[in-house]
């Protein structure tokens, strides 16, 4: 498949050396595994889901060793913006809304690296800590119904890989507009579920292309389908807002570039997959397409063998979108 945008990563000669050699570890890295053991709180498939809305209302899973998956993608996302929360032109802001919070990883930075600011992390499930910055607290609702601010509340909303959990987007983006102030900032940020490469070597039947086209279409199915920086300016702008940016960066799927960074970068994802493929496919593969638990822990296998091989030089687009609300409206 084709550059997605912008240009191309350059392979490490380490990794192309030797094509008959599959693993990381002979070449370049030597891979770890993320946890020795699961939740013991188990209701699905080996994992821990959240019920409060019910039990459909987010396909991930919730225990301890989805935490400690999101810290770790917190972190990759933090390189990919080169050590940067956001993206977003903000300035001194005063009250910041962090829909979709998680663990809450990243309303704790926004509050350290803005101290005065009254920050608010919201999220279906309380699996936040409670040793926080002072000016910092989580609450649990659904965003997708009506939100318990006034109107102009926010000088900053911000939320991230929130979309297997949306279903009204225009409901949504209408409480987001509603409570942001006029002059303040929105940003969405979304992992793609689309597999790329710039030198040929996925093959239409890579596992890791066959798990993404098949999470695609669960989703879709159900009315989530993966976010697009298209479909995410199009939610902004038919909200009502104004200044529009969008921003693509490239993650790579295992430690195969050239470059230092990204090779890190890489080298974290491939291990966070060991985990995310699990996390994002289990559910979705049994409850959406019928599949039995051993059919799709199969397909999530296949997918994290294919990011440990290095001849597999595949990347996903982390979408940003930025804007703001105008100051008249």
């Amino acid at each position: 498949m084709a550059d997605a945008q912008g240009g191309t990563i350059e392979v490490d000669p380490a990794v192309l050396a030797d094509s008959n050699q599959e693993c990381y570890e002979a070449t370049v890295f030597k891979t770890v595994s993320l946890s020795s053991s699961i939740n013991s709180y188990v209701v699905e498939n080996g994992r821990r889901y959240g019920t409060y809305f019910g039990v459909d209302k987010n396909p991930l899973p919730i225990d301890e060793l989805e935490q400690d998956r999101l810290d770790m993608h917190h972190d990759i996302l933090l390189q990919l913006l080169d050590g940067e929360l956001y993206e977003a032109p903000i300035k001194n802001p005063q009250r910041i809304m962090d829909v979709g919070t998680g663990t809450g990883i990243w309303a704790i930075d926004v509050a350290d690296k803005f101290p005065e600011a009254e920050v608010i992390g919201v999220d279906l499930s309380p699996i936040q800590p409670q040793w926080v910055p002072p000016k910092c607290k989580f609450e649990v609702d659904d965003a997708e119904q009506e939100w318990p601010y006034p109107s102009n509340t926010f000088d900053f909303v911000h939320a991230r890989n929130i979309v297997q959990g949306i279903s009204d987007w225009p409901k949504l983006m209408s409480e987001v507009f509603r409570c942001t102030k006029p002059g303040g900032y929105v940003e969405f940020a979304e992992l793609g579920a689309t597999g790329y490469c710039d030198d040929d070597s996925m093959s239409d039947d890579n596992a890791i292309k066959v798990y993404f086209e098949t999470i695609t279409y669960a989703m879709t199915k159900i009315g989530r389908p993966p976010a697009t920086g298209e479909f995410l300016v199009w939610n902004l702008e038919n909200a009502g807002f104004v200044d529009i940016v969008e921003d693509t960066k490239k993650q790579p799927i295992g430690p195969w570039p050239k470059d230092p960074k990204l090779k890190n970068i890489g080298a974290m994802v491939m291990l966070n997959t060991e985990v995310a493929f699990h996390s994002y496919g289990m559910a979705a593969f049994t409850r959406i397409l019928g599949m039995s638990t051993e059919e799709a822990s199969r397909l999530c296998d296949a997918a994290f063998a294919a990011a440990r091989n290095k001849n597999n030089h595949i990347y996903n687009l982390f979408h940003i979108v930025y804007a703001r609300k105008p100051e008249r409206i």
